[in-house]
C-alpha cells in the first residue's frame, strides 16, 4: 500500500511520539527508520549522516545488514546516495543498479533491492545526510510520497542538529548541496585576509515545533500571519514618507505582489495538511524554493524566488512574534555576514572581535566601508546567497585580495591561508619598522601622508604609522553611536583628548557629515530619492545651526593654545562657506569675550566632494586655507554614478582621463593660489592611484592607518619627473581606464605597488 493511502500525518504523529521518547538519539533514530519503514511499506530505509571530510556514513538501516551500520560509508558524490548528498536534491528510480553511479556494498545485502527513492537531509542549504527507501520490486514512487520523505527529512535534521548523534562541530562541517559551492566570489570592498567563524548580523530564526495535530489553527495562525505580513508591506508603501513614484517603490510593489502569491500561500497550506506546525510549513516550502534557485541560471528568476525567500523568512519572524533580532553572540575571530550593513551597525560590533565583513550587496565606496578601511577590517561585497548559506558558527576564510571566500574549508586550505597571514603580518612589522623614514620620492620630493580616524582609539595609529598627522577626523562617528546628541562637554572632551593624543602633529577636525547612510537617532531623516545628494553634511548643519554652531564652540574651547584646523563638508558654492564662517567667527567673538584661551592658530578649509564648486575655486580659493578633495563622492556626482548602487561598481574609474583630468584642473588652481591641497578619499589609500595623483601633482594624501605603509613604500620607489611626465601624456587618452597602462608603468620603472 503506497504512503498515498496512509498520508503523511500519520509518520509525523508517530515520529513526534518517538522524538519526545526518553531513548538515546540512536535508538530515536532506529525507531524513525522502523516507523518510515513500515508506512511506506517499504523493505528497506536506512539514514546516512555527513561526517568529517565529506563521508557518509550509515547510521541506520532497516533492511539492509545492521552489522554494517557504522562500518559502511561512501564519499560524498560516490554512488548513488552520494550523489543525492551532492546534488542536493532527490533521487527516485525504478532499476537503481542500473544506474551508472550505482556503487556495490556487499556488507549491506543490498543485492535483490531494485528501486531506490532518497532525499537529501538538508539544513540551510546544507547537506548533513541522506534518508533513503528501497523495494524488492521495480517501481517509481509517486510524488507525494517523494514530498512526504522530504517532510520527513525536516524532522531529522533538528534531531541531526542537536548534537547528540554527532559532534555540532562535525554537523558544521557537512558538504552543500549542488549549487552552494564551498567557494563564493564577491568584490574587494577593503583588502585583508581572515580567518574565523560566521556572525549573522540578523541571526536565522530556528524552528522548533515541527509537528503539529491541530491542522485547522495552524492554518488560521498562517493566513493571520499572512494578513500582517501584507499589511506590513501595504503600510511601507503608502507611507508618505516614501514619495509617488520611483525604482525603490517598484521593488516593494513587485514584493508585495509575491506576499499576495497564490501558488505560494497553497504550498503552505498543503504543508499544514501533511501535519506541520505553520512556521514548519514556511520553512518546508522556503527549502523547496532554495533547491529550485540552485538550478536556476537565469538572473531575474533567481531574484524572484530570493523575494520569496526573504518573505518567508518575515512570515516565521511574524508566526514566532519577533520584531526585532536578537542579540549577537561575539566569538573572539567574529566574521559578520550581512546583506548590507551602515556604519553605525558596524560600530555596534566589538572592534577587539571582528575580523572581517562579508555582504549579500553593498558598495565599495559606501561609507561602511571608509569606517572598515580605518578599523582595519577586511571586506568582501556583492557574495550572492551567502546569508541563507551560512550557519552561525561557521568556519570561514576570506580572502580580501582575490575577493574570494572560503565556507567550512578543509585543513589544507586552511593552513595556506595561516601562512599567508602570518607572512601579511610579517609585511605589515616590515611597514612598522620603516615608519621613521620619510615619504620621499627617488628624485627628492616629499610626500605628506596622513591618517583618517573617527574614534580617540584611532589615534593611536599616528605613532605605530610613522604619518604625518590626521588629514581627516570624522567627528560624526561618535554621533552615530549615541542615542542622544553629545553635550557640549561631552564633544569638548573628545576633541580635547584627540589634540593630546596628537602631541605635535596636526589634526584636521571635519563638521559633521550627517545624512545619507550615515544616519543619528537624534535627527528624523526624511525620505529622501537621492539621500547623497539631499539633505546632509553641511545642508543640514545650516538648517540646524545649533548642531553647527555647539560643535564649533566644542572644538573652538579644546583647542587653547593649540593648532586648531576645520573643514566644511559638501559645500557647493561660496555663499554656504560663507555662512559657516560668519557661525565660527560669531563662536570665535564669544570665545574671547569670556575670557579663554584662544586657539595658536586657526585654519579653517571646505571639502571638495560637488563638482559645481571646482568652477568656483578662484572666487572661494581667497577665503579660506586649505581644500581637501573627497574622492568618494566626488566621483560619484562627476559619473552621476550612485557608489551604494551595486550594478554601478567597477564601472566607472578614477583613473580614466577625465577624472584625472578635472582632478589636474583643481590642482593647477590650488596652485595658481598657493593653497595647500590634499586629498582624503578612497583614492589617496590605493597605491597605484596615489602614484597617479602625486604625478598631477598632489603632495597631500590621507587614508586609512593600514595604507600609509604600503603608500611610503610605493612614494619612495618613484621618480616623480618620470610619472609626472607619464601621466600627463595619458590625460586626453580615448581609453575609458588608464589602470593598466598606469600599472605596467608602475611595473616597469620599479614603482612598488
Amino acid at each position: 500500500m503506497p504512503l498515498s493511502a496512509i498520508g503523511p500525518r500519520l509518520i509525523l504523529r508517530r515520529l513526534r511520539q518517538v522524538m519526545a521518547s526518553p531513548q538515546s538519539a540512536q535508538d530515536r533514530l532506529d525507531e524513525i527508520v522502523r516507523v518510515i519503514a513500515t508506512n511506506m511499506v517499504a523493505e528497506v530505509c536506512s539514514v546516512y549522516l555527513v561526517r568529517a571530510g565529506d563521508i557518509l556514513e550509515l547510521f541506520s538501516t532497516v533492511g539492509l545488514n545492521p552489522d554494517a551500520v557504522h562500518k559502511t560509508s561512501l564519499r560524498v558524490g560516490e554512488g548513488l546516495i552520494g550523489e543525492i548528498a551532492a546534488r542536493g536534491r532527490p533521487l527516485n528510480l525504478a532499476d537503481a543498479q542500473s544506474h551508472p553511479n550505482f556503487a556495490h556494498r556487499p556488507e549491506t545485502g543490498e543485492d535483490i533491492f531494485h528501486s531506490l527513492m532518497g532525499v537529501p537531509i538538508l539544513r540551510n542549504g546544507r547537506v548533513v545526510g541522506v534518508l533513503a527507501v528501497q523495494n524488492e520490486t521495480h517501481r517509481l514512487y509517486i510524488d507525494e510520497e517523494v514530498e512526504a520523505l522530504e517532510t520527513v527529512a525536516m524532522v531529522l535534521a533538528e534531531l541531526i542538529a542537536s548534537g547528540e548523534l554527532i559532534d555540532p562541530q562535525e554537523v558544521h562541517e557537512g558538504t552543500f548541496a549542488q549549487g552552494i559551492p564551498p567557494q563564493m566570489d564577491g568584490i574587494t570592498f577593503a583588502d585583508g585576509l581572515a580567518i574565523g567563524h560566521a556572525v549573522l548580523h540578523e541571526p536565522r530564526l530556528e524552528v522548533m515545533q515541527l509537528i503539529s495535530d491541530d491542522e485547522e489553527s495552524e492554518t488560521a495562525r498562517l493566513n493571520e500571519a499572512i494578513d500582517t505580513l501584507r499589511l506590513s508591506i501595504d503600510n511601507l508603501i503608502e507611507s508618505p514618507f516614501m514619495g509617488q513614484e520611483g525604482e525603490h517603490l517598484e521593488v516593494l510593489q513587485t514584493y508585495r505582489m509575491f506576499a499576495h502569491d497564490r501558488g505560494w500561500v497553497r504550498r503552505m497550506i498543503e504543508a499544514i495538511e501533511t501535519g506541520l506546525t505553520a512556521e514548519a510549513a514556511v520553512q518546508r516550502v522556503q527549502a523547496a524554493n532554495r533547491s529550485r534557485m540552485a538550478s536556476i541560471t537565469d538572473s531575474y528568476l533567481r531574484e524572484r524566488l530570493a523575494d520569496l525567500d526573504d518573505l518567508s523568512n518575515r512570515l516565521i519572524r511574524h508566526l514566532m512574534g519577533l520584531d526585532v533580532a536578537e542579540t549577537v553572540v561575539m566569538p573572539d575571530d567574529a566574521i559578520v555576514i550581512a546583506r548590507n550593513l551602515g556604519p553605525a551597525e558596524l560600530m555596534d560590533y566589538d572592534r577587539d572581535r571582528i575580523r572581517g565583513v562579508v555582504l549579500a550587496e553593498g558598495s565599495p565606496s559606501s561609507h561602511m566601508v571608509i569606517v572598515a578601511k580605518a578599523m582595519g577590517i577586511p571586506v568582501i561585497g556583492q557574495v550572492a546567497g551567502i546569508v541563507g548559506l551560512v550557519d552561525p558558527g561557521d568556519r570561514i576564510i576570506m580572502d580580501g585580495g582575490e575577493g574570494e571566500i572560503y565556507l567550512l574549508p578543509t585543513a589544507d586550505i586552511e593552513d595556506v591561508y595561516a601562512e599567508r597571514i602570518a607572512a601579511r603580518k610579517l609585511l605589515e612589522q616590515a611597514y612598522a619598522d620603516h615608519r621613521e623614514l620619510p615619504a620621499i620620492t627617488r628624485d627628492g620630493v616629499e610626500i605628506s601622508l596622513n591618517i583618517n580616524a573617527g574614534l580617540l582609539v584611532d589615534m593611536d595609529q599616528l605613532e605605530r604609522t610613522g604619518a604625518d598627522g590626521v588629514g581627516l577626523f570624522r567627528t560624526e562617528l561618535p554621533f552615530m553611536v549615541s542615542e542622544t546628541f553629545p553635550r557640549l562637554t561631552a564633544q569638548k572632551e573628545l576633541y580635547e583628548g584627540v589634540l593630546a593624543a596628537a602631541g605635535d602633529q596636526p589634526v584636521t577636525f571635519r563638521t559633521l557629515d550627517i545624512g545619507s547612510d550615515k544616519v543619528v537617532p537624534f535627527i528624523e531623516q526624511p525620505r529622501e530619492e537621492n539621500p547623497a545628494m539631499g539633505w546632509r553634511a553641511v545642508r543640514l548643519s545650516l538648517d540646524r545651526p545649533a548642531l553647527l554652531r555647539y560643535q564649533l564652540r566644542a572644538l573652538i574651547q579644546s583647542a587653547g593654545g593649540k593648532a586648531l584646523n576645520i573643514m566644511f563638508p559638501m559645500i557647493a558654492d561660496l555663499p554656504e562657506y560663507l555662512r559657516c564662517k560668519e557661525i565660527f567667527d560669531r563662536e570665535m567673538l564669544r570665545h574671547k569675550r569670556l575670557g579663554y584661551e584662544a586657539p595658536s592658530s586657526v585654519q579653517l578649509g571646505t571639502m571638495l566632494e560637488v563638482p559645481a564648486l571646482a568652477w568656483q575655486l578662484d572666487a572661494l580659493l581667497p577665503h579660506i586655507d586649505f581644500v581637501s578633495i573627497g574622492s568618494n563622492d566626488l566621483m560619484q556626482f562627476l559619473f552621476a554614478s550612485d557608489r551604494s548602487n551595486s550594478l554601478l561598481t567597477g564601472r566607472y574609474d578614477l583613473l580614466s582621463p577625465a577624472a584625472l583630468s578635472f582632478f589636474k584642473m583643481i590642482i593647477d588652481t590650488c596652485d595658481r593660489h598657493d593653497t595647500v591641497l590634499s586629498v582624503c578619499g578612497e583614492a589617496a589609500s590605493d597605491p597605484l592611484e596615489a602614484m597617479s595623483l602625486i604625478g598631477l601633482g598632489m603632495r597631500n594624501l590621507s587614508m586609512p592607518p593600514s595604507a600609509i605603509g604600503p603608500v611610503k613604500e610605493m612614494v619612495r620607489s618613484m621618480d616623480l619627473a618620470q610619472v609626472r611626465s607619464y601621466v600627463t601624456t595619458l590625460l586626453h587618452s580615448p581609453d575609458h581606464s588608464l589602470r593598466s597602462k598606469l600599472r605596467d608603468f608602475a611595473r616597469d620603472h620599479g614603482v612598488q605597488l
